[in-house]
């Protein structure tokens, strides 16, 4: 197994880490950054695990599905607090992480 065969999630990983930074970057020019921190937190952490399960899938590594199921954890984790805030940042995080962890789940059963 490798790229060809988890691309579905890989392209989610790739898409949700992307997101996940532009979010992050936005909560910080937002007026009540304190507010944010916890968003900002855990849209980093997002992004590091999704990069790291992409790269793990591309090279086809036993560790994977392992490291997709902890994927899928934070991507649940993440677009909850996201959901919270009603910038359009937030919400489309939430809206993606939502989708990235579904592909993670299907790829780590």
């Amino acid at each position: 197994m490798g790229y060809h065969d988890w691309k579905s999630c890989i392209d989610a990983c790739l898409e949700c880490a992307a997101v996940c930074n532009h979010c992050a970057a936005s909560c910080t020019k937002e007026e009540d950054i304190k507010m944010m921190a916890g968003c900002i937190e855990l849209d980093m952490q997002c992004a590091a695990v999704c990069y790291a399960s992409a790269q793990l899938m591309s090279m086809g590594s036993d560790q994977a599905k392992k490291l997709c199921a902890i994927c899928a954890e934070l991507c649940d984790t993440c677009g909850a607090e996201c959901g919270k805030h009603q910038t359009s940042h937030c919400q489309e995080c939430a809206r993606i992480c939502k989708s990235c962890a579904e592909e993670c789940r299907k790829m780590a059963a």
